[in-house]
């Protein structure tokens, strides 16, 4: 029967909680990529400055390889509503230590560190909840991921405008107490909306975890798995490379374009923004029409396009209106990636792995944000905003093209149930190349 089909026993009430949590905790943090580098770059008027503190919130993300024991023993659920409750603390206190006259520069990239290493756990246990509420809502992992990655790009479409409208209004310092308000409001729906029985569910599958196995031994077992799956590896370099180019970008180049070249936070939310609108309608039509594409061109072919739309329009310092429409169409063309990875992650790996190996393939993905923050940042300073923008649209676009000749990327196209569960995770790890289950119409 297709995992479309309404059954008796689905319930999709706790899916889509999870979509509205995921949705509004990516508001909050996208209000605060907006206002945090805006804040510092008002208050600092330093490219250099901003550059180090988008270095140290890359850093922060990579903190996942080493939470992923920890999600995975909290529990995904928990572990969300933590990851949240902490992230909205850390981030209100940056206006409050600011408003009581104590906040200084080092204060801002400790908390921005400490920000980022924790909502990257949220992240990723929440991407570990997907495959337990995709059975329990009898939906196929293809599309749940469809759907949650457009969410999430949804509150990147939502959270830049908001903060660049705020921003004008009330002050960067005063958005981040917004952006406090927004976590906490997603660890409580995930705390009521999210059955408990899902993390009672994943601590019965650990049952060698729970005899008192040491962090680092938990650890290994999942650099050992990801080790073991070349073309997961494989992936996640491309992604390394995009995130390089990318984050950057975002954090560093564009609230400089935005001031240089149109003059105001609310342009360069609106691109921010509209980049994501984007990239929200480009899941929700994968999630729709391309479970069956094959999974590495559409990989591959995303952010082919995607950047040299992006970088060759800002290149060209264009009206607003048409830099807007080239951030749609690059967010369009970025749509899909996001849930290829989650899909193809989830079906290659077993549940009691997923918090760790999410972890490590997110801290791969993220390891080459910090240096690509502070070259972008001493880039802008030095050679000018628009050669900066040249010369990373060129690299990115033709590294990029090269991993078209990746053969390890051909592992993407296999199309998988998720793999079972197994008595022993560290037989697991080491199994991972092998393991293959029978497909169904349910998950495909």
């Amino acid at each position: 029967m297709s995992g479309d089909v309404a059954q008796a026993s689905a319930d999709r009430r706790p899916v889509y909680v999870l979509l509205t949590a995921e949705g509004i905790s990516q508001v909050g943090n996208t209000m605060t990529v907006i206002a945090g580098p805006w804040f510092v770059l008002q208050t600092t008027g330093s490219a250099a400055k901003t550059g180090l503190v988008g270095a140290a919130l890359a850093l922060g993300l990579l903190m996942p390889i080493l939470g992923g024991p920890l999600v995975d023993r909290l529990g995904f659920r928990r572990g969300s509503v933590v990851a949240d409750l902490v992230s909205g603390a850390t981030v209100a206190s940056i206006p409050a230590l600011h408003l009581a006259g104590l906040l200084q520069y080092w204060h801002i990239v400790v908390l921005v560190f400490i920000l980022a290493s924790v909502n990257s756990q949220g992240d990723t246990a929440r991407l570990a909840l997907v495959p337990a509420l995709a059975r329990l809502a009898r939906m196929p992992f293809e599309r749940v991921n469809a759907r949650d990655r457009a969410i999430f790009r949804l509150g990147s479409v939502l959270g830049p405008f908001l903060a660049g409208v705020l921003i004008t209004g009330i002050g960067a310092a005063n958005v981040l107490f917004v952006d406090a308000v927004t976590f906490s409001i997603s660890a409580l729906l995930v705390a009521v909306g999210v059955p408990r029985s899902v993390d009672a569910d994943a601590r019965e599958r650990r049952p060698v975890e729970r005899g008192g196995r040491r962090y680092f031994a938990e650890l290994a077992d999942g650099l050992r798995f990801v080790r073991s799956k070349t073309f997961l590896l494989s992936m996640i370099l491309v992604a390394t490379v995009g995130n390089f180019f990318d984050q950057p970008l975002l954090t560093v180049v564009a609230p400089v374009y935005g001031r240089e070249i149109y003059g105001s936070p609310a342009s360069f939310g609106a691109l921010v923004g509209s980049f994501g609108a984007g990239a929200f309608a480009g899941s929700l039509l994968f999630g729709v029409v391309g479970r069956t594409w094959p999974r590495r061109r559409t990989f591959l072919t995303s952010y082919v396009v995607g950047a040299g739309l992006i970088y060759g329009t800002l290149a060209l310092s264009p009206p607003l209106a048409v830099a807007i429409v080239a951030a749609i169409a690059a967010g369009l063309a970025f749509g899909p990636v996001n849930p290829i990875f989650a899909t193809v992650t989830q079906e290659n790996t077993p549940p009691q792995l997923l918090g760790r190996v999410f972890g490590a393939l997110t801290a791969i993905a993220q390891a080459a944000i910090p240096i690509g923050a502070v070259v972008a940042g001493v880039a802008v300073q030095q050679a000018g905003l628009i050669p900066t923008i040249v010369g990373m649209g060129v690299v990115y676009v033709v590294v990029t093209i090269g991993m078209f000749f990746n053969p390890a990327l051909r592992g993407m196209d296999v199309r998988r149930e998720p793999v079972a569960e197994p008595t022993d995770v560290e037989a697991a790890a080491q199994a991972g190349q092998t393991m293959m289950a029978s497909r169904t119409t349910d998950i495909h």
